[in-house]
C-alpha cells in the first residue's frame, strides 16, 4: 500500500469538534481526510495536539534543527502528538502507521516571526486604501483563515502574526480549537505607535473620514498612555507587542528612516510588556530607531534595513534578534517599479531594498541572531519560503538559514518545544525532495507536512 494510501485509510487524526478526553480515557478518532484540518491545538502552546495513533518515519535524512550535519538512515517515531525516539532502525509500535520516506529530507516544520495573516497584498495603492478601510474584522478574519491553510500546507507549522486587529486573535483562537487549518499562531492585535506614524492606519487619509485613532487600537503618545495601549492589547489576548519605532515604506507621510516613538516611550512599552511577561518586536528601519529601541531593551528588530556598525555591536551585545524580511524588500522594489505602489511609498521602497539587503549581510557576517520572517501579507502568502533563498543569496549559508526557521525562531517566540526535532518536542515536521543544504529551493517544495502529530499535508510520493 502508498503511503498515501495508508495515511487516508489510517485514523491519525483527533476530530476537531470533539471535546479533549479526561486524562485515563483514549481520545476520540476520525478518519483522515485529504489535506486534513489540523488537530486542536491548546491557545497557551504549552502542549502537544493528541495524535490518535503513533506514526513512524522511516528512512528519512534528518535536518534537527540543532545545527548538526544531517543524518542519513534516520528514523522518527511520533507517539500522542510528540516525537517519542529519533535513530535508525526504530520498531513501530502495534496499530502505528508506518511512512517510507525513502532518503528523503526531514527538517523540523519551519516557523515565520513576521506575518500578516489577515492580510492580503495590494494590487494598487488606491484598491488598498479602499478596500481596508471598509472591511471588518469578520472580513479580516476570513481571509486569514483561507491565508493560514495556505501557509500551513506550505510547512509553516508556527507563525506570529505582527500587527492588524482583533480578527488575530480570533483566527489564532480558531486555529487552536481545531476550528480552521492553520498554522499555531502568535498574535499581537494592533501594533503600537505614534500619532502620525507608520502604525497609525489614518495616515494618508482625508481627515474628516474618520475620528483620530486612540489607544485601543494601538496609537498614543507619551510614556503613560503608551502603556496603557500596551495593557489594553494584552488585555485583548496580544501574545507578542509589536511596536513601530520608526517610519515605513507602505505607510503616507512618514520618513522610512525616521524614529517615532523616544527613548522613554520605548523604556515605557518595553516595561509594561515585561512585566506581563510578553515580548516585544521592533518594527525599525531608521539607525537611530533601531538603536534606541535595543537600548530599550526590545527582544527583535524587525526588517533593521539601516544598520550601522554601532546598531550591530549592539544587538549582539544585548542578544537582540534581527527578523530581516528580505525577500519583501525584493517585492516592494519590483512593486514599485510596477506601480503598484504611491508615489511616496514606491520612493521609500526603492531607496530602503538595497540597505536592507546590505544590513542583513553584514549583521550576519558580525554574528548577530537571526530568525526567519517574511512579511507575507504584503505579499502572498504561502510563499514564504522563498525568504530561505533570499537569505543565502546574501551570504547566509544553507544551515544557517534553516536554523532561522526552526531554532531560532522558537527561540524568539519563547517557545520550548517545536524547532528541533528530539524527543518530547511537539511533532511538527516538513519533508522535502532532494538535499536543501545543496538546493534551498527544495524547502519551497514540501512534499509532507505534519503538525503536532497529525498529517496535514499528505505525503506527495506514490
Amino acid at each position: 500500500m502508498s503511503p498515501r494510501a495508508l495515511l487516508l485509510a489510517a485514523p491519525l487524526l483527533a476530530c476537531a469538534a470533539a471535546r479533549p478526553s479526561p486524562p485515563q480515557e483514549p481520545a476520540p478518532v476520525c478518519p483522515v481526510a485529504p489535506i486534513a484540518a489540523a488537530v486542536a491545538v491548546p491557545a497557551d502552546m504549552s502542549s502537544a495536539p493528541a495524535a490518535a495513533s503513533a506514526l513512524l518515519l522511516r528512512n528519512t535524512r534528518l535536518i534537527d534543527g540543532t545545527g548538526a550535519a544531517a543524518r542519513p538512515g534516520t528514523d522518527v517515531l511520533i507517539d500522542g502528538g510528540r516525537i517519542s525516539q529519533v535513530g535508525p532502525g526504530l520498531t513501530a509500535p502495534a496499530g502505528a502507521a508506518v511512512i517510507d520516506l525513502g532518503g528523503r529530507t526531514l527538517l523540523p516544520g519551519f516557523i515565520d516571526a513576521h506575518t500578516h495573516l489577515t492580510n492580503d497584498p495590494q494590487t494598487s495603492h488606491a484598491e488598498a486604501v479602499t478596500r481596508d478601510v471598509t472591511t471588518t474584522d469578520a472580513d479580516a478574519a476570513l481571509r486569514g483563515a483561507a491565508n493560514a491553510r495556505i501557509t500551513l500546507l506550505a510547512g509553516f507549522t508556527t507563525v506570529r502574526n505582527v500587527g492588524g486587529t482583533l480578527a488575530d486573535r480570533s483566527l489564532r483562537d480558531a486555529v487552536a480549537r481545531g476550528r480552521v487549518p492553520g498554522p499555531r499562531i502568535l498574535v499581537a492585535n494592533h501594533a503600537i505607535g505614534s500619532t502620525g506614524g507608520h502604525c497609525d492606519d489614518t495616515n494618508g487619509m482625508r481627515p474628516d473620514l474618520f475620528p483620530p485613532p486612540d489607544f485601543t487600537v494601538g496609537i498614543a503618545d507619551g510614556p503613560d498612555a503608551l502603556r496603557k495601549a500596551v495593557r489594553h492589547q494584552i488585555k485583548q489576548g496580544a501574545d507578542v507587542i509589536k511596536i513601530c519605532a520608526t517610519g515605513g515604506v507602505l505607510s503616507q507621510g512618514d520618513g522610512v528612516g525616521a524614529p517615532q516613538l523616544t527613548p522613554d516611550e520605548l523604556a515605557a512599552i518595553v516595561d509594561e510588556a515585561v512585566r506581563a511577561d510578553r515580548k516585544v518586536a521592533a518594527h525599525a528601519h531608521g539607525t537611530l530607531g533601531i538603536k534606541d529601541a535595543v537600548r530599550a531593551g526590545v527582544h527583535s528588530i524587525e526588517h533593521g534595513s539601516m544598520l550601522d556598525d554601532e546598531a550591530i555591536r549592539l544587538m549582539k551585545k544585548r542578544g537582540t534578534y534581527l527578523v530581516p524580511t528580505v525577500s519583501v524588500g525584493a517585492y516592494v522594489e519590483q512593486a514599485a517599479t510596477a506601480g503598484k505602489l504611491s508615489k511616496d511609498s514606491a520612493a521609500k521602497a526603492l531607496a530602503i531594498a538595497p540597505r536592507m539587503r546590505d544590513s542583513l549581510a553584514r549583521a550576519y557576517k558580525a554574528g548577530v541572531k537571526i530568525a526567519f520572517g517574511t512579511d507575507a501579507g504584503v505579499f502572498e502568502h504561502g510563499t514564504n519560503a522563498r525568504e530561505f533563498a533570499a537569505l543565502t543569496a546574501l551570504g547566509v549559508t544553507p544551515m544557517d538559514a534553516i536554523l532561522a526557521a526552526t531554532r531560532n525562531a522558537a527561540d524568539l517566540l519563547g517557545l520550548r518545544d517545536v524547532g528541533i526535532i528530539k524527543p518530547g518536542n511537539i511533532a511538527d515536521l516538513v519533508a522535502v525532495d532532494g538535499d536543501p543544504l545543496a538546493d534551498i529551493h527544495a524547502l519551497e517544495r514540501p512534499t509532507l507536512v505534519i503538525q503536532g502529530g497529525a498529517v496535514v499535508r499528505p505525503p506527495s510520493w506514490p
